[in-house]
């Protein structure tokens, strides 16, 4: 038997001295500095963050979704899967680890399709951890549809004019680079007339109109910008992968940001049953415990029991990924976890949360940001309506109609199939009774 649920005793060590390290060394600046995780390190933060990406180093587990020829260590989503359980929790872990989105994204896409210059220029840079980046897809107009975009660029002798406007483009506000998805050939379709660019944020023409923040934070907080393109000239060596290549390039990059997306929400998910238990453990009412009431512990066996289904599946699709090496052959699995992602992280945050009562619901408790996840986490790399209808065409592919008019579990027609198969014993039996 190949089924197998423990991790080998020397990458459980590494995951052991990680949790110890969140806990120890990030949460403080979570805490202390909760809103600075993607703007350059300064004076103040600089002698904090660099000495712990070294540790992060000496324990090889930087970028560890990398292989050994991007820096890091090859060793595959699913132990990616495992060590974002751990830093998923935390707002500045992934930066100390190298793992954050969107940037894991966007080095994927750029050492797949990228030349040898832009690796050098734009590559190298991101995967030591000294730039931010942005993907600017998302249009006002369009949302993620690509049939709907408008934002084109057209040649002009060795440069490429890009035009239109772009929205929700994440961590715009301090990234070194865009990757943009523009329309090149308007008479195909946009899955073979679209392509992909390489921008400084820089360059003249890239005209941030205003930085979006979600719902909550203050303007300053804001890291999702709406870009106008505005005769932007790039040179032609910075398009990324070939003209026309952009959906290929997309859907390599979404494939692998939905589920880093989901093994994170597993750290969010566990840590809000943790708190849970911890409060109905701790609170009485009318003479109990909140654990002694059975409303709540049907809350915690919801959690307990969506929250290990989930992270088995996730599990899963980072093993299927593994062995295939190829996002578009699990397609299936990686839609089916970004379709539960909102709602099993909603469902374990509403019943965390709840059982806080007033404290819950305030800003002394991390609730707030949690449960704001669940809404976030339905639309980014797609809605959550998309990926359910992948999974059913997915899923239908393994089917067929019935033959006749009946379906094939008809029992009428099953029974007289049976006689048929047996009519030889029936015979037997009746002829000798």
């Amino acid at each position: 038997m190949a089924w197998d649920f423990s991790t080998e005793p020397e990458f459980q060590e590494k995951l052991d001295w990680a949790r110890q390290f969140v806990q120890d060394k990030i949460e403080p600046l979570d805490i202390l500095y909760p809103h600075r995780q993607f703007h350059p390190l300064d004076d103040e933060l600089r002698p904090i963050v660099d000495p712990m990406k070294q540790e992060v180093r000496d324990q090889d587990l930087w970028a560890a979704h990398l292989g050994p020829e991007l820096g890091g260590k090859g060793y595959g989503q699913l132990k990616l899967a495992l060590l974002n359980e751990i830093l998923g929790v935390s707002g500045w872990a992934p930066i100390v680890f190298g793992t954050q989105a969107p940037d894991t994204g966007n080095a994927e896409i750029i050492a797949h399709y990228g030349t040898e210059e832009q690796k050098k220029k734009y590559l190298e840079p991101l995967l030591n951890g000294e730039v931010f980046s942005s993907y600017s897809m998302t249009e006002p107009q369009a949302g993620s549809d690509p049939q709907q975009f408008t934002t084109s660029a057209v040649r002009d002798g060795d440069e490429w004019v890009i035009n239109g406007w772009k929205f929700f483009s994440s961590n715009a506000r301090t990234a070194a680079f865009l990757i943009v998805m523009v329309i090149t050939d308007p008479d195909v379709s946009v899955y073979k007339g679209a392509s992909m660019f390489l921008v400084p944020t820089g360059t003249p023409g890239v005209n941030i109109d205003r930085h979006v923040g979600l719902s909550g934070e203050s303007e300053d907080q804001a890291m999702h910008a709406l870009i106008h393109y505005e005769d932007v000239r790039v040179p032609a060596e910075n398009l990324l992968g070939g003209e026309g290549q952009a959906f290929a390039i997309a859907q390599t990059r979404l494939g692998g940001g939905r589920v880093h997306h989901a093994m994170r929400t597993v750290a969010t998910c566990q840590r809000a049953l943790d708190l849970l238990c911890e409060r109905v453990l701790s609170r009485e009412t009318q003479g109990t415990l909140l654990a002694q009431k059975q409303f709540i512990q049907g809350d915690i066996a919801d959690s307990y029991a969506e929250l290990q289904q989930f992270r088995l599946l996730v599990l899963y699709t980072a093993w299927e990924i593994d062995q295939v090496k190829d996002y578009r052959r699990t397609r299936k699995n990686i839609a089916a976890i970004k379709a539960l992602t909102p709602k099993v992280m909603h469902d374990a945050v509403w019943r965390s949360m709840h059982a806080h009562g007033a404290l819950g619901v305030s800003n002394e408790m991390p609730f707030g940001g949690m449960w704001l996840a669940a809404p976030v986490m339905s639309v980014v790399d797609g809605p959550t309506e998309v990926h359910k209808v992948t999974v059913a065409r997915e899923v239908l592919k393994d089917y067929q109609p019935s033959p006749g008019l009946w379906p094939t579990a008809h029992l009428p027609a099953k029974r007289e199939e049976a006689r048929q198969k047996l009519a030889a014993h029936i015979e037997h039996v009746v002829g000798n009774s």
